[in-house]
């Protein structure tokens, strides 16, 4: 039984070991879209500069029936990294410091003091610290897809403000090219 429970708890940690890769990945690829997010925004401050530079007279100053309100971003969109933030209901990993040895009584109680029993503790031991383990890494799985989900939101958020913002210069432009 043992043996059996070695086998599925080993299939366990390989399939727990794929996901955290996994979401390892998907956590770079999201840092390289938020990364391409700011750079979008820097290139739109910078096109917004350049359109109110062209509703100018001769490039110096806003004719005053020219003048036209400027966009207000949203600051929330481009707040800092809140990964490290420290959420209420966040699951905080419990440090197991038996060392891998069973409950002050055993695992099972004693009654004829026998290597059977001295084995059957053994194994209890092992399943102990593989249940443990895959405990372990549950709870890193939980901990990263919550720091995704939020940076999700802050990518959502940017893309929000770039679609508001591309309307805001495209309409502009149309007005400045009348």
């Amino acid at each position: 039984m043992v043996v059996a429970l070695s086998f599925r708890a080993a299939q366990s940690k390989e399939a727990g070991i794929r996901t955290l890769v996994a979401l390892d990945d998907q956590g770079e690829q999201l840092e390289r879209i938020e990364e391409n997010m700011d750079q979008i925004n820097a290139d739109m401050k910078e096109a917004e500069k350049n359109l109110t530079g062209m509703e100018k007279c001769c490039g110096l100053c806003v004719l005053p029936w020219n003048k036209s309100a400027s966009f207000k971003e949203n600051e929330d969109a481009w707040k800092g990294n809140d990964d490290g933030k420290v959420v209420n209901n966040q699951p905080q990993r419990v440090m197991d410091d038996r060392s891998g040895l069973g409950p002050q009584g055993g695992y099972i109680g004693r009654i004829t003091n026998d290597a059977r029993e001295d084995e059957m503790e053994e194994n209890m031991g092992q399943v102990n610290t593989m249940i443990g383990n895959l405990r372990n890494m549950a709870i890193d799985m939980g901990s990263e897809l919550e720091n995704q989900n939020r940076q999700i939101d802050r990518i959502k958020n940017k893309s929000v403000y770039h679609r508001i913002s591309m309307f805001s210069s495209a309409q502009f432009t149309n007005i400045f090219m009348k």
